[in-house]
């Protein structure tokens, strides 16, 4: 009994040392990540390769990366963020930001909202417009 619980305690032990990084998304070094203001869109593509994400509808790229480290009984996140660029029509960055996702509790949400072009353009109005409104039979003399 004395023996098993041993080789169990050891089991563990080792185990418990045999730490697994693990990275996902796309792998930043430091460097790249203290030099993260592009210009246009050449350069960064040329810098961080294709994104993880683009939003075609607001010319956005989004690029993840996280770096995590697994031992038997838990996972730490020693890093996550999630760098967006978002482009006007000339390809030229105009704007960037990074979120730092491995904080999760303080992040916040956006309060811009997407304008709503089919209400404002009557769409709804020509397929439904018809409905519930009362019409005339044509009547044969």
């Amino acid at each position: 009994m004395l023996k098993t619980f041993f080789y169990i305690c050891i089991f563990l032990i080792l185990a418990n040392c045999s730490n697994k990084i693990i990275y996902s998304g796309k792998i930043l070094k430091n460097d790249e990540l203290k030099e993260i203001n592009f210009t246009n869109k050449e350069k960064l593509l040329n810098k961080l390769g294709n994104p993880s994400y683009i939003d075609p509808i607001e010319n956005k790229f989004f690029y993840f990366s996280e770096k995590s480290e697994k031992s038997m009984f838990k996972k730490e996140i020693k890093y996550s963020y999630v760098f967006v660029f978002k482009m006007n029509e000339n390809e030229e960055i105009i704007e960037t930001k990074v979120f730092n996702t491995k904080d999760i509790e303080n992040i916040q949400f956006s309060n811009d909202k997407t304008s709503n072009q089919i209400v404002k353009r009557g769409l709804l109005e020509k397929i439904f417009g018809g409905v519930g409104t009362k019409q005339e039979l044509p009547t044969t003399p």
